[in-house]
């Protein structure tokens, strides 16, 4: 570590805590496992189809399978569904990975997840949250790329809600570039490449797979990624001065994220709000340069030195500006002290104070009681909603 990091460690800034969650999203491999699943019905038959889909052995028991339970076994999504048709037992538990129940009444439902548990099998018992140890969550499936929604339980319609709107929003073919990196991530981890060479090759990745997400990678696009990411300088570092603006972080450019989300080290003055670090990759090192006018502050000849050394030393480099930070007279110092120094230096402005003002709603604009958009609100005007998601394909 250079002397002049070390330097600043007791100044370091941790990233915020994260807030309570209610649930743990995780995402099991249940690949070539057993899943044991009892009761009837079509939510049964569902839970038993994920299962299916998600490559377990699904073993349905019940004395009297229903139409959804017949037709899935015999046209599983992908593993094995197979009925026993009579009531399940507490040996039947031995070796299953998962356990899920549809029960009609609270004790059928207690006495499963007891003999699950008793067993060190994880149990769902459906609609019955105080059985569970898991639970379902609404599903967007661009496989290998999942994304579970959960509330809960709590508005297990709002739930499929957010679900419908992201199926909208994130193409089908985002599940072929997410195999092209499955297939390709050990290549990638390869010897060939540096580990900021590595980190190059995902950027370009994940741009080309947004920006032509309906392509179908191929073995010349892995070539002319690792090409690309392999003939930048292993120790090319880059100095970013992105400002903050008003401190909200819903305010915040695409830009600005994407630079926080690339970070080594990430430069912290202390008008910055603590909620747009965030935004920041998890491993990058917070260090606060800068004062109010209390405490700790750093000269500005100490923070132009930092920022060179650091971004020499192959350190892609962002600066937290509070207020309209490419207006700041500093700013024009940390600048003319990078691009002497021969460093890469980008600027990414703020939104302005009086932008901002803007975009916040009046008080008193909004209704007091706002009818529900099914409920009286104008239609829109014909055309309209495909205006809309034209913008958004663009956006």
């Amino acid at each position: 570590m250079h002397p002049l990091e070390a330097q600043r460690q007791p100044q370091q800034t941790g990233t915020p805590r994260m807030q309570a969650l209610a649930r743990l999203p995780i995402f099991l491999d249940l690949d070539d496992k057993r899943a044991l699943v009892a009761g009837n019905g079509a939510p049964v038959a569902w839970k038993a189809e994920v299962l299916s889909a998600a490559g377990a052995h699904v073993e349905v028991f019940t004395e009297h399978p229903c139409e959804e339970l017949r037709a899935l076994a015999e046209e599983a999504p992908r593993a094995s569904v197979i009925l026993r048709e009579r009531g399940w037992r507490t040996a039947d538990f031995a070796g299953a990975a998962v356990a899920v129940g549809g029960f009609e009444n609270d004790a059928d439902a207690e006495r499963f997840a007891a003999a699950a548990r008793t067993a060190g099998v994880p149990v769902n018992v459906i609609d019955r949250p105080a059985h569970c140890d898991f639970s379902f969550g609404a599903i967007v499936n661009r496989s290998p790329l999942v994304i579970g929604i959960s509330t809960d339980g709590a508005a297990p319609v709002f739930a499929q809600a957010i679900r419908a709107k992201l199926e909208a929003m994130i193409p089908r073919g985002f599940a072929r570039w997410a195999e092209a990196a499955r297939r390709w991530r050990k290549l990638v981890q390869s010897p060939g490449l540096s580990p900021t060479a590595r980190w190059r090759f995902w950027q370009l990745f994940a741009a080309c797979a947004i920006n032509h997400p309906a392509h179908e990678p191929t073995q010349s696009d892995f070539d002319a990624l690792f090409d690309t990411a392999k003939g930048q300088a292993a120790d090319a570092g880059a100095v970013t001065l992105v400002g903050v603006g008003p401190g909200d972080p819903e305010l915040l450019t695409l830009r600005a994220v994407r630079a926080l989300q690339t970070a080594d080290i990430i430069l912290v003055d202390e008008l910055v709000s603590p909620d747009i670090l965030d935004f920041a990759r998890r491993e990058a090192k917070k260090m606060l340069v800068g004062s109010t006018g209390e405490g700790f502050a750093c000269e500005q000849d100490e923070i132009n030195t930092l920022m060179v050394v650091l971004a020499k030393a192959g350190r892609r480099v962002v600066r937290l500006k509070g207020g309209e930070g490419a207006t700041f007279e500093r700013t024009g110092e940390e600048i003319a002290a990078c691009r002497a120094a021969g460093i890469v230096v980008e600027i990414v402005p703020s939104i302005g104070a009086a932008q901002a003002a803007a975009a916040r709603p009046l008080r008193g604009s909004i209704p007091e009681t706002p009818l529900p958009v099914c409920c009286g609100s104008p239609a829109a005007p014909p055309g309209g909603r495909a205006r809309a998601m034209r913008s958004i394909d663009r956006g």
